[in-house]
Order: structure tokens, then C-alpha cells, then sequence
């Protein structure tokens, strides 16, 4: 007989063919089981899926399916993990992504949503992943890949008017850490014993509300170390026309190093509270009364040169009390010369939109510290982002009162609420739901959707469920 042991493996030479293997997967509370996740597999299992006509409670997250195709999250996830479509990657970032969505911290290791509507179909999967596999994607990735993402994202959105890109609060977001890590501590405010703490940092759009970027650091970063990066990232976002986007920040963000870094290497203007110390509060009071203007009860403001490092900025002192004896004062630092009463009364204010923020959407995975490992916790920080960009386009589009609820209440009452099931009808998902709050309001923009993706020039083709379309019933 003619013996192949020293036939070559041919396979072995072309790794981009080569089995998978198989995939850590949760079955039950407590039981992992060992899946194929290779190409072949993963299409055969979804399409079998398909086949048995699942039902379940988390029909509701199949919505945002519609705004992912809007959003072009599909060529995003497969850019960010460097893979193509068919392979199991993107699909686990696109779990990822909804399970922010649902506002579900514990999703994989705590409780199972097999059978729960589709979760798993809707991530292009017939499984949930664990931990583990999640924990393999998420350590792959380095920050620059997510930054990448976030620019991409980011892009996106500002081509899709979510920002006007004119206004921007930038603002440090800090949450309690339990790590065992030897690290910094930090008052989360003043007078507060020092505690360990993850720091992340944002800007916002301060008009719209929403989200431009973040980047994240160890607690042992500064403000003023961090802030040129998250600049450099949200210039590669805006393409400021230069000194036509104004930023706004609070008194941490007052350095000498920072605000010459930003005004001589950005197309940013900075408007920045001073801090109150008694060296400025006293100089303050020796500004002569001729020098301030009164502009109603209460309220009046000076505008004076001020030098730092070299440089002349504009100083706006503001001024609240009606009598000599309750005056208070507070000084703020801009990059150039604006109308000081817009920029104290209109502009500053609304930086309070990131508390505002943070207080609707925090839990879509970023109001705890988690891991400190910050490549794997800025990636999971990422997916939630884009979770929240598919999220604004569903409450952009449903109105109210789905605008005004925040992030978990939304998940409570409309993914997790809604009964439905979901079956294939030709080349077409679809999902039937049966107690759909206000479902005359999502029927006028979810039936007949792919007659409405089509007008609006966006593939109706699914391309992580196989190129099948995707429609929706209310009974």
C-alpha cells in the first residue's frame, strides 16, 4: 500500500483556511460547553436557529439590529478586530456591543440568555460566548486599534449630524475601583478620603449631547498629562476649521503646559475656569470698579489681558452680589478674545451636560472601574460606545418618550419586555412582536423595513446573518 506520512499538509501552509477550533460557550447558569466556531459552523448553526422559529423576551434588542445597518457597525467591528465577516471575531465584538445595550454587566457569567428572543441570532451567532472567549478578543486588541475604532465611530457620527462639533466640555469621568493593584489613590471630592480609582476622560458635544470620544489612563496619570492625547484624538475626529470650535473645561484643566499645547498645536479655542485661590480672589477685589461692567442685578464682568507662559490670553472675571459686601468673584481664562457674557452665561453652563450624560448613560458599561489591564478595558469601553450610537438613533428616531429615558430603562422596558419571536420568510427575518409599548410609533418606522433602508440608501442586507433582510410584525 502506498504510505502518505510524508505527504505534505498543505492546509498547514495557508493558516487563513485553517479549522478554528472550538469556542468556549455558555449553555446554562453553570454549564460551559466547547463549540466549533469556524465559518462552516457558525452559518450552519444560525441558519438552524432560523429554522426552529426561537421565541423569547429580548425580541426588543433586534431593533437596534436596524439602526446597526444605518450606523455601519458591522464594517467597524470587522475593521477593529482585523477580520473578515464570516470568521467568529466580529461577531463576538457585536455581543459585546449588545450586551452594553442591555445595560447587563453579568450577561455571560452570571445568567444564560440562551433561548431569550434571539440574543445570540442577533450577534450572527447560535451561542453565547464566556468570559473567557470575550476576555481572549478584548486582550487581542491594543488601544491604538480602539482609538482607531473610536475615530472611525466617530466620523460616522459627525457625518451623520449627531455632532455639531462648535461646543465641546471636556471633563474627567472617575469611578470607585476594588482592584487589588498596588495603585494611586484619589479624593473623588474635596475632603473625601483618598480611594483607588479608574479614570477615564471625555469630550462631548455640548450641544447634542452626545459622546465625540474618550481615552482612558491609570490613576497615577494627571488631567493635565492625558488631556493633549484626548485633543490629538478628537481633532482626527472634527477637522476643526482653526478657532471655530470653542472647549470648555473646569478649573483642573487650568496649566500653563496645557492650554499653550492646545492653542498653539490645535485648531481649538479653550475657555477654562481659573481656580479660586487666595492669591486670585485677592487680585481680584483690587480690579478697579470702572473696569467691570454691570449687565443686570447681580451680575457683572471685566475683561482684562492676562499673560501665562509667555503667552496673552483674556481674562473674564465675573462678578455676583448687588452690594460691596457680597461680592464674590470667579475668573475664567480664554484663548481669545470672545463676548465675555456668551461665554460665562451660555457657553460655560453647558458643560453640566457630561454629569447629565453620565447620569443616562453610565450604565451601558462605564460606571464601574473593572479591569486595570487598559487595553482590554478601553476596547470594552469602545463597543459601549457604539452600543450608545445605535442607542441615540433609536431615540432619535422614536421620540418620545423613548428620548427621555435613560439607558436602563430603556433595556428594562423595551429589549428585555417585549415578547416576540423571530422566524425566516423567504430571504427576510422576521420579528413579531405582541406587546410592544406604543407600537403604532414603531410601526411607522420598523414595518416594511427594508423598503425604508433602501430609500434612505443603505443596504437592507444583513451581512452577519447571511445576507438575509430583516422586517418586523406587531400584533
Amino acid at each position: 500500500m502506498p504510505t502518505t506520512g510524508c505527504k505534505k499538509k498543505l492546509y498547514s501552509c495557508r493558516p487563513s483556511t485553517k479549522p478554528l477550533g472550538a469556542l468556549e460557550t455558555r449553555v446554562s447558569r453553570k454549564r460551559t460547553k466547547p463549540q466549533p466556531c469556524d465559518p462552516r459552523s457558525l452559518e450552519r448553526g444560525v441558519r438552524q436557529l432560523l429554522a426552529d422559529k426561537v421565541s423569547g423576551n429580548l425580541a426588543g434588542l433586534w431593533l437596534l439590529v436596524a439602526e446597526h445597518l444605518r450606523l455601519g457597525t458591522w464594517d467597524l467591528l470587522c475593521g477593529w478586530t482585523g477580520q473578515a465577516g464570516e470568521r467568529v471575531e466580529p461577531r463576538l465584538a457585536l455581543q459585546l456591543v449588545h450586551e452594553a445595550a442591555v445595560c447587563t454587566a453579568g450577561i455571560r457569567s452570571d445568567r444564560t440568555v440562551h433561548q431569550r428572543g434571539g440574543f445570540e441570532l442577533a450577534n450572527g451567532l447560535p451561542f453565547v460566548a464566556t468570559d473567557t472567549a470575550i476576555h481572549q478578543l478584548l486582550a487581542s486588541c491594543t488601544i491604538a486599534d480602539s482609538q482607531r475604532l473610536q475615530t472611525a465611530l466617530g466620523k460616522i457620527r459627525l457625518a451623520s449630524g449627531h455632532f455639531r462639533g462648535k461646543l465641546l466640555a471636556i471633563d474627567p469621568h472617575r469611578t470607585r475601583s476594588y482592584s487589588k493593584r498596588q495603585m494611586r489613590e484619589r479624593s473623588e471630592k474635596g475632603g473625601s478620603r483618598p480611594v483607588k480609582m479608574a479614570q477615564t476622560f471625555w469630550i462631548l458635544d455640548a450641544d447634542t449631547h452626545q459622546p465625540v470620544c474618550f481615552t482612558t489612563a491609570t490613576a497615577a496619570r494627571s488631567v493635565v498629562a492625558v488631556t493633549p492625547e484626548l485633543m490629538d484624538l478628537t481633532e482626527s475626529i472634527l477637522s476643526p476649521t482653526a478657532r471655530e470650535t470653542l472647549i470648555v473645561a473646569d478649573a483642573e484643566h487650568f496649566s500653563g503646559e496645557l492650554i499653550d499645547d492646545i492653542h498653539r498645536r490645535t485648531g481649538f479655542d479653550f475657555l477654562v475656569r481659573i481656580p479660586s485661590r487666595p492669591a486670585q480672589r485677592k487680585s481680584y477685589r483690587q480690579i478697579p470698579e470702572e473696569q467691570f461692567t454691570r449687565r443686570w442685578a447681580g451680575f457683572a464682568v471685566a475683561k482684562r489681558p492676562y499673560e501665562l507662559c509667555d503667552k496673552t490670553y483674556y481674562q473674564f472675571v465675573e462678578r455676583s452680589g448687588e452690594r460691596p459686601q457680597d461680592w464674590r468673584y470667579q475668573g475664567f481664562l480664554s484663548t481669545t478674545d470672545r463676548d465675555e457674557v456668551d461665554a460665562l452665561t451660555r457657553d460655560f453652563p453647558k458643560r453640566w451636560h457630561v454629569e447629565e450624560f453620565f447620569n443616562a448613560n453610565q450604565s451601558l458599561g462605564w460606571k464601574r472601574g473593572g479591569t486595570q489591564n487598559l487595553n482590554i478595558r478601553y476596547a470594552q469601553m469602545t463597543t459601549g460606545l457604539i452600543a450608545q450610537a445605535a442607542i441615540h438613533q433609536l431615540r432619535t428616531r422614536l421620540g418620545e418618550p423613548y428620548c427621555d429615558w435613560d439607558a436602563t430603562h430603556l433595556a428594562k422596558d423595551l429589549f428585555f419586555r417585549i415578547d416576540g419571536d423571530v422566524r425566516v420568510s423567504g430571504d427576510t427575518i422576521i420579528v413579531t412582536y405582541y406587546n410592544a409599548p406604543n407600537a403604532e410609533q414603531l410601526r411607522t418606522h420598523y414595518e416594511q423595513l427594508p423598503k425604508k433602508l433602501v430609500s434612505e440608501g443603505v443596504d437592507p442586507n444583513i451581512p452577519w446573518l447571511y445576507g438575509y433582510k430583516l422586517d418586523f410584525r406587531f400584533r
